[in-house]
């Protein structure tokens, strides 16, 4: 089946939608969504959405933290036009209908988080992203130039490689026409011819054994931008969220917001004791990449499978009012954290590289944007300052539909596009190949390219990487297409590139930690 459309948006969350109910005024807009709607990154996202909305916080103040949380390698005009941008984009949020917590003087409640100078993040209880995916869904369903095709996987986006041409990632007219679309139901793949093209999809976390991400964030957007020959960046610098709830049986892992700790919980050991100040002043509120190499380092030294969050001391109505999913949550494993300590441990959180982009979203492919996690803006630098990422996909989902709608009267489809063929391909029966590769996969990041890092352990891991590599195209040439296979293909790809930018990375500088280039001033240890 062929279809067309203007604007193809490859995801639904913040910054897939956000990006399609504005440039729905200008067009068709075709929203392929991997699972239902609203089964996204940003539907778990707890904490909030940093903006500049009161004094005495100030643009500048964010800026500042922003770019010394990211070790000073962000791009500062980047920073500088996300920050000053930041009001703007909350309040057309707050106008689409998303509800964030008010004081009873009737301004925002704000909280602070690790490595923010002043209190300035938004939030809707300890449930924020879902009150922002709520408010975005139900205006995306209200749009009668809006199609949602839910439970379609996207295979690869389409360049002139599909009509017969050599594309060298040097070639610098590389153009995208649109993408091959899989209805997993019916094994159909479906030719969606497109003027522009959004990636939205998201991030990589399952690569990993332990992530806060959605089963679904499989890295399918950075590995198909890739393989087309885009230019990525910044792939070494994954982000531990240092406190996920211990719970190993439990995939994604459950978010322990970090608005708990900048309302006063506090990180213990396995003993009970306190140790973040002896690894940073800011002690609990540290920026992510020191709290999680401190957490790492705790459990190596006392042998734990985690650490404590100790929150007995908040008062009760704070903890109910403000931080109910999380009260619930640990109450149905029989944990009140009124009264006990919550088991901790870092989990893949986020990837601060991916697609490159400029300040308007656009990629290194004609008529190709990325916004999201799925993107390298160069707002985030070496390390995310929490909060940041929602605010980020707003501003260059905005940005994109700028650019896009603007020129999208001038643009043609292209006609001559052939569509899939899946000719000598045989159903696979044998899913062990890949369920086994997949935890093969997650087994090698974990170990080797992890919080902490070697030149020993990344060149294990690119050794072991190449050999699933080989099976799996292997694999994928013969098989008939299902989402199982065409997502161990991206993770794969996804792997090799974070384990390839920090083979190349020789120094610890931000999310990226090696013990044979230990910083002077942080965690020293060998672990």
């Amino acid at each position: 089946m062929r279809i067309q459309t203007d604007f193809l948006v490859v995801g639904s969350g913040i910054a897939g939608l956000s990006y399609a109910i504005k440039v729905a005024e200008f067009g068709k807009v075709l929203i392929v969504s991997k699972s239902v709607l609203d089964e996204t990154a940003t539907g778990y996202a707890q904490g909030g959405i940093a903006a500049v909305m009161y004094t005495p916080d100030s643009y500048e103040k964010h800026i500042a933290d922003t770019m010394k949380a990211g070790s000073f390698l962000n791009d500062e005009e980047i920073v500088r036009l996300t920050i000053t941008e930041s009001t703007e984009r909350v309040k057309e949020l707050i106008d689409w209908g998303t509800q964030f917590d008010m004081e009873g003087s009737g301004r925002y409640a704000l909280a602070r988080e690790g490595g923010h100078s002043e209190f300035r993040v938004l939030h809707h209880q300890d449930k924020t992203g879902a009150e922002i995916q709520r408010a975005l869904t139900e205006k995306i369903k209200e749009h009668p130039n809006i199609t949602i095709l839910e439970n379609h996987f996207t295979v690869d986006i389409i360049t002139q490689h599909h009509l017969g041409q050599i594309v060298r990632r040097s070639r610098n007219d590389i153009t995208c026409y649109g993408a091959y679309v899989l209805d997993p139901t019916t094994g159909i793949v479906h030719t969606v011819l497109a003027k522009t093209t959004m990636i939205a999809t998201g991030g990589a976390g399952n690569v990993y054994q332990t992530t806060t991400n959605p089963v679904i964030a499989t890295g399918d957007g950075i590995a198909m931008v890739y393989r087309a020959k885009g230019v990525v960046d910044n792939m070494e610098f994954v982000q531990f969220h240092p406190t996920s709830l211990y719970n190993p049986h439990e995939k994604p892992s459950f978010l322990i917001t970090e608005a708990m700790r900048g309302s006063g919980a506090v990180l213990k050991n396995f003993n009970g004791k306190e140790f973040m100040h002896r690894y940073d002043a800011r002690g609990s509120l540290a920026p992510r990449d020191i709290v999680a190499r401190a957490i790492d380092n705790e459990m190596k030294l006392s042998g734990s499978d985690h650490v404590y969050l100790d929150a007995r001391h908040l008062k009760e109505k704070e903890i109910l009012e403000h931080f109910p999913a999380i009260h619930a949550k640990c109450l149905s494993l029989g944990i009140d954290i009124r009264k006990e300590m919550i088991p901790v441990v870092p989990a893949a959180h986020y990837i601060c590289g991916g697609v490159r982009t400029d300040q308007y979203a656009r990629t290194s492919i004609t008529n190709l944007y990325a916004s999201g996690e799925v993107s390298s803006t160069g707002l985030h630098g070496a390390n995310r300052l929490a909060s940041n990422s929602l605010l980020e996909a707003l501003v260059f989902s905005h940005r994109a539909s700028i650019d896009a709608s603007g020129k999208i009267d001038s643009l043609e489809l292209c006609e001559g596009i052939p569509d899939w063929n899946a000719e000598g391909t045989v159903l696979n029966e044998e899913m062990v190949l890949i369920t086994q590769s997949r935890k093969e996969l997650q087994a090698i990041m974990s170990s080797y390219v992890g919080i902490v890092r070697s030149n020993l352990r990344l060149k294990r891991a690119l050794d072991r990487l190449e050999i699933l590599f080989k099976e799996t195209e292997d694999l994928y040439d013969k098989s008939v297409l299902t989402v199982e296979i065409c997502e161990l293909r991206n993770m794969i790809n996804v792997a090799y590139l974070i384990t390839k930018f920090a083979s190349q990375r020789r120094e610890s500088i931000g999310l990226h930690y090696t013990i044979d280039y230990p910083p002077t001033t942080e965690i020293n240890q060998k672990s």
